[in-house]
């Protein structure tokens, strides 16, 4: 095998035709890895991951080959994945007002382009899921958001729309999946790629913890910050704790890891019925 990328949290090998993705224990906020990791962390996104491809396969396919042919040292944390010329565009879904979804709507009264009821506060359902595209910046810069015409600009009208299509329809099955069993799932991010035989096919990671928002439903009251099943618990250490954001980043308390491990470990047995071992 070649390593082929590190990433902030996930390790790419190729494997002859194949990729191996491998999900690390690594921590990122604001762009910044975090020098303590949480257990399990990849394990348990990679575990939710292929719960999520399973109840998509009949919306969209994907780059999964296998969960278990893969090297020893990666079992449990690691997909064998067909090779994907990746969409040069984050394709994000929103179903609730929040994060710099919500910042933008209180500046422009939109998002991505989108144009939105008045008056609408933090966490507020929108009448309808939203497309709200955003730009894949490279390494060591952020993501910017961008409209829809921005996207046909990218890869042409036809693309485009079955790109806000896949993603608007893979945000409406996860989330009535998740209403189901008492989750709210506020947006997520997805990244899809061209197969070798031309298909679009759903990649890297799917309704994770670390690419959706989560909140329990039973506790839900726009208006306000929502408790969130990621690592929101984590930036709200590191704000408090008067860090610059800017590297090095401090070690984190063992009693915050805990907590952050927890959420994970909480949202992955509500939305799949699976006890976590």
């Amino acid at each position: 095998m070649e390593l082929l990328h590190s990433g902030k949290v996930r390790d790419v090998y190729a494997d002859g035709e194949d990729l191996i993705l491998v999900a690390t224990d690594r921590v990122s906020i604001y762009d910044v890895v975090l020098p303590t990791p949480i257990p399990d962390k990849g394990r348990l996104l990679t575990a939710l991951s292929l719960w999520w491809f399973e109840q998509l396969s009949d919306l969209v396919p994907n780059h999964v080959i296998s969960a278990t042919d893969v090297p020893a040292e990666f079992a449990g944390r690691a997909i064998r994945c067909r090779r994907l010329e990746m969409v040069p565009v984050e394709c994000v879904a929103r179903g609730y007002l929040t994060g710099g979804g919500f910042t933008e709507y209180q500046r422009t009264g939109s998002v991505s382009g989108v144009p939105l009821p008045r008056g609408l506060v933090e966490a507020s359902i929108l009448p309808e899921p939203i497309f709200t595209p955003s730009t894949k910046a490279p390494k060591g810069e952020h993501d910017e958001p961008i409209t829809y015409e921005q996207v046909v600009d990218k890869v042409g009208p036809e693309v485009a729309e079955r790109l806000r299509q896949i993603t608007v329809d893979v945000y409406r099955r996860g989330a009535e999946i998740a209403a189901e069993r008492g989750i709210l799932i506020a947006d997520t991010k997805l990244e899809l790629g061209w197969a070798s035989d031309g298909t679009l096919v759903l990649g890297d990671e799917v309704l994770t913890s670390d690419s959706s928002r989560f909140w329990p439903a039973e506790s839900y009251q726009p208006g306000r910050a929502q408790f969130s099943y990621d690592k929101q618990y984590v930036r709200d250490w590191a704000t408090s704790s008067g860090w610059d954001k800017q590297p090095p980043a401090p070690e984190v308390p063992a009693e915050v890891i805990e907590a952050t491990r927890a959420r994970y470990v909480e949202v992955y047995e509500k939305l799949t019925g699976n006890r976590w071992d």
